[in-house]
Parts: C-alpha cells; structure tokens; sequence
C-alpha cells in the first residue's frame, strides 16, 4: 500500500506484513530480543498511535505495534466479518510469527479485549501489561454502552460511518479530552486509513460489537484472575467519554496489585494527550519487570539474596 501521506518524520518505521486469512496485516517491528512490547490499538486508529512510545522505547526494547485488518496499512477486505475474535486470532498468528520467548502487552479501547485474550491464553508468555482505557466484560444493561452500540452500530450509524467517516472524523475527537491535542496533521492521520467507504467496514463494525461480543467478553472476563498475578500498569484519561471511572473501578476490583494513574483531563487517546508523561511511566514500567527478572533468575541459580547483593556489588558508590 502507497501511503504518501504518511509524515515520516513522525512515523518512520519500516512496513511489515504477516498473511492473515483476510489478507496482509500490517505491524511495526522495532528494536531487537527475544521479547517484545507488543502494542495492540483499537477503533479508529492504528499503529500510528503508538509511534512516540516506539521511539521511546526501541533503543531497549522491542517494539511491535499491528494494525488491525480494516484499519491502517493492512487489507480492508468487504468481505470479511471483523469480529473482535477474528482480530484476535490475528494478533495470535503475528505474535508467532515474531518468534519471541515473552511478551508485554500494551493495550487500548478495542485492543484491550482483543490483546489480553492472547495473555489469557499464553499467561506462561506475558510479562507485564499496560492498560489504557480499555475494558474485558460484558455491559449489557448499562444504558452508557447499550446506546451507543444501538446507535452508532445501528443502520443509521453505519451509514454514518460508511459515507462521512463519522467515527474517525468526529467520534475520535469528542474523545480527547483536549481537543487541540488532535491537531489537523494529526488527525489526517487517522482519517486517511479510512479514505474511502469501502474501507470503513471494520469500523463500522466496532460499535455493533459492544453488544454483539458479549458472549465472548463474558469468557474473558471469567478467567480474569488469571491477569492478576502479572505485573499490570493502568493508565486512566479521567476525561474519557467511553471509559468512565466506574470502568476503572472495576479493573482495581479484579486487578488489586496492578499500578494505576488516573489522569486527570485527559481523555480517550493517553498516547496523544499526555505523550511524554506516559511514555516515562511505560519505560520506567518495563524497566522495572526486566530488573526483577534479572534477579530472579540470579537466584534461580546463587540463592535467594544473591540477585540483590549483585546488583548492590556493580551499583555505582
């Protein structure tokens, strides 16, 4: 796919692809190891959403950003059912295909359901995992959800989104908390993926999900202890039209030992709107996982203790 429109000052990552069943998924790959921060996006945008944490963090980490099929450089075909399950056998089949002994998830909106499926199946894989406004559970019966997936995943919003990009060109923006972080050049990036009607099915499909994946989002959400025990960050737009403090709330009741920070003003998009903070708490984040895993396997092999007095024994007086 020729994408001229691309800044490639902002976004200057080499194109990937992994063959999927709908066609080539697109994906970033910077960075080298065998483990990798895996980054999972959601409705209407795409790995370009991540493209400051990628400079943040490859010259440490590898980095992995998809694009969804349906959304970004990967096919758009008409044809196909864009069901968060089927997306996430996608991200399932890129993961392979890196060949990685570990994985952190970095996750938002729909990319939280979908990426943490993947954790819930490979838990013996996942190393850490950063949470952005996201949610994994059923919301029939809660009127904020019901109409909106009724609405926009309606006739009428499909139509909507189909033939005046509705969603990227006003959805997206009612969602930042501050809207002059969305600035033009910005926002043309997420409302050019999605250029054409034929290519605005995927994201015409999102919102009928809420609703729809319910049965799939009640399996997730029934092996969430399973998530627990993984060393968790949460980062909270407490400004967020979707996902509310009552969401929040209920990922601190499942995830009691994760590490939250509500942010106050921001909205949907933590990765545009509080750019440089999050970014500092992501690194600082996976740090910290990788220290700790030095010293467990230290005294995996010296005994309990010895990792510690290592590290104490090389650190700078």
């Amino acid at each position: 796919m020729t994408a001229d429109w691309i800044d490639r000052d902002s976004y200057p990552f080499a194109a990937r692809y992994c063959q999927v069943q709908a066609g080539r998924m697109h994906y970033v790959d910077e960075g080298k190891g065998r483990h990798a921060v895996v980054m999972v996006h959601g409705n209407p945008t795409w790995s370009y959403t991540f493209r400051h944490l990628i400079k943040a963090l490859s010259d440490r980490y590898r980095c992995v950003a998809v694009d969804h099929i349906g959304f970004g450089l990967s096919d758009k075909p008409t044809d196909w059912g864009y069901r968060p399950e089927q997306h996430a056998e996608n991200l399932g089949r890129v993961i392979d295909a890196l060949d990685v002994d570990s994985v952190t998830l970095v996750v938002e909106d729909w990319g939280g359901p979908i990426g943490l499926s993947w954790a819930l199946a490979n838990p013996e894989k996942i190393e850490g995992i950063v949470l952005m406004n996201t949610w994994m559970w059923p919301v029939n019966g809660d009127l904020h959800y019901e109409g909106f997936s009724r609405f926009m995943g309606g006739w009428f919003g499909r139509l909507l989104i189909r033939h005046f990009n509705f969603f990227a060109r006003v959805v997206l923006k009612q969602a930042f908390g501050d809207k002059s972080k969305l600035t033009p050049a910005i926002h043309q990036h997420y409302l050019m993926p999605l250029g054409a009607p034929e290519e605005r099915t995927g994201c015409a499909v999102f919102p009928r999900e809420i609703l729809g994946s319910s049965a799939w989002l009640k399996d997730l959400w029934e092996q969430r202890e399973v998530l627990a025990s993984i060393p968790t960050l949460v980062l909270w737009g407490m400004q967020d039209i979707a996902f509310r403090e009552k969401e929040l709330e209920t990922w601190k009741t499942a995830l009691p030992a994760a590490e939250f920070h509500p942010l106050a003003g921001v909205g949907h998009c933590v990765l545009e709107e509080y750019e440089t903070e999050a970014n500092a708490l992501i690194r600082s984040f996976l740090d910290r996982i990788q220290l700790s895993r030095v010293i467990s396997l230290v005294e995996e092999d010296f005994g309990a203790g010895a990792g510690l007095d290592a590290l104490l024994a090389i650190a700078p007086r």
